[in-house]
């Protein structure tokens, strides 16, 4: 259970809404799902601007928005509490448009390119949080550890690999995009974070 009196109000918000608009729209209403994905094609045929951000509340399963919602779960209390609610706002926010801006440079001309899901902003935060523990163990698959700087660099390699090769259907250059943009928010808005990275690894 979410424990409401310790969750930081900005990670607690987006685990909420995500569950209430993911559970509607996967159990009541279907269509919002398609309505809301992010295609690059649409947005610059029609210039349906709000799929920027819709597409990160509807999910294509309750696996799908569960994964998402137990990485957020983990990792998002940390990384507001290092950042503050309202730079976390900004991080969390702004790694979905990252995200969405890499998937639309890639598929802006192939009108079958449909996204859905927060995975984008989900890996902002993940990078967000290896800025600060490096070295904190990740559980792949809840069971493997491996430490969140090598996560981190097998992630990039993984999302590029897979994005150049269109593995499975899965939105890699998504997930890519959002890591990226989680990191240079991050930095932007936190400098001492890049401080704190060199520490952490020796170099500070």
């Amino acid at each position: 259970m979410i424990d409401v009196t310790s969750m930081p109000p900005v990670t607690l918000f987006f685990l909420l809404l995500n569950g209430v608009v993911g559970a509607y729209t996967l159990l009541v209403n279907p269509e919002l799902i398609d309505r809301w994905a992010f295609k690059p094609f649409r947005v610059v045929r029609d210039h349906e601007w709000s799929r920027w951000l819709t597409a990160g509340f509807v999910h294509v399963g309750f696996a799908h928005l569960a994964f998402n919602m137990i990485t957020l779960y983990f990792f998002g209390p940390y990384v507001e509490a290092a950042l503050g609610s309202g730079r976390f706002l900004i991080v969390y926010l702004g790694s979905e448009l990252t995200a969405n801006a890499l998937t639309y440079w890639r598929h802006k001309d192939n009108p079958a390119y449909s996204a859905v899901g927060a995975s984008g902003a989900i890996s902002g935060v993940l990078f967000a949080f290896c800025l600060f523990e490096p070295f904190s163990l990740l559980y792949i698959f809840f069971a493997i550890p491996i430490p969140a700087i090598l996560f981190a660099v097998l992630y990039v390699a993984f999302s590029v690999y897979a994005s150049r090769r269109q593995v499975g259907r899965v939105a890699h250059e998504a997930h890519l995009g959002g890591a990226l943009g989680g990191l240079a928010l991050t930095i932007l808005l936190y400098p001492g974070a890049v401080s704190i990275f060199l520490q952490q690894i020796g170099l500070g």
